[in-house]
């Protein structure tokens, strides 16, 4: 997780120079400072919540039950996982043990890149909020000598 220090924080920026440099914006919502864990974390959370996933998936679980059910009837024999499928049922505890902390994690990472870009939108706002304020100054000058 990328920490403010790391960027800066955007609240320090005074609101009459420029907010941020392309340089520091593209800085800050760049994703080549990442290490290889958290890019592998982006890579995966982003396949698990995909329908590519869900039906790979879904086929994994089919092909499984299937095969149990093939054994079963036709061989006569036991089936390598029985009915109540407990092995099926620890493979996925396992995946969803795994999975779990490894979308949080890229979770927190997109909160954070969130909460900096609503960070830079409110200083956009507070500069253009100024400069809205200083041209109706101008304006009011400019009334006043013309004595509209």
């Amino acid at each position: 997780m990328q920490k403010e220090s790391d960027f800066g924080s955007l609240k320090s920026y005074p609101i009459n120079k420029n907010i941020l440099s392309q340089e520091h914006f593209n800085r800050l919502f760049s994703r080549k400072h990442l290490t290889f864990s958290q890019k592998t974390s982006d890579m995966m959370t982003k396949f698990a919540g995909s329908w590519p996933f869900i039906l790979l998936f879904v086929l994994f679980l089919v092909l499984w039950i299937s095969t149990n059910i093939y054994f079963l009837i036709q061989t006569n024999k036991n089936p390598f996982d029985p009915y109540p499928f407990i092995l099926l049922n620890l493979i996925l505890s396992c995946i969803a043990a795994i999975q779990a902390p490894i979308i949080l994690m890229s979770q927190v990472r997109e909160a954070e890149r969130d909460r900096l870009r609503a960070e830079y939108d409110y200083a956009v706002n507070r500069k253009a909020e100024k400069e809205i304020r200083d041209i109706q100054i101008d304006l009011g000058l400019i009334k006043r000598k013309l004595g509209i």
